[in-house]
């Protein structure tokens, strides 16, 4: 069975920084890409970011490009998602994703085409 754990999450000032981490079982974590997205409350599930599965290459949202920071650990099967310089439109459900080999040339914004989930960590931007 496969399961996503997203956590930290948290309450933060406007500026401040937070560290996601989602952690992957019962996948081989290695040939898996992973993705971040974010839903805000009466808004649609958006692209963060993406680490493809194999070389490491990454990808973000323009409204993060600069200020967030993806990493994969294929030892811990955990990827992460680094938050600098929050704005208070950063506030949303943060999810993780997984789909098998997705790569540069996968339509990786589009959240349909990813298999596994994760339950969501909580961010909160006050201004």
């Amino acid at each position: 069975q496969v399961q996503l754990v997203e956590s930290g999450g948290g309450l933060v000032q406007a500026g401040g920084s937070l560290r996601l981490s989602c952690v992957a079982s019962g996948l081989t974590f290695s040939t898996y890409g992973m993705g971040w997205f974010r839903q805000a409350p009466g808004k649609e599930r958006e692209f963060v970011s993406v680490i493809i599965w194999s070389g490491g290459t990454t990808f973000y949202a323009e409204s993060v490009k600069g200020r967030f920071t993806i990493s994969r650990d294929n030892a811990q099967s955990t990827v992460y998602l680094q938050l600098d310089s929050l704005k208070p439109e950063d506030t949303a459900t943060y999810y993780c994703a997984a789909e098998w080999r997705l790569n540069q040339l996968s339509n990786y914004k589009n959240p349909r085409i990813y298999r596994y989930w994760g339950q969501g960590t909580q961010v909160t931007v006050s201004s």
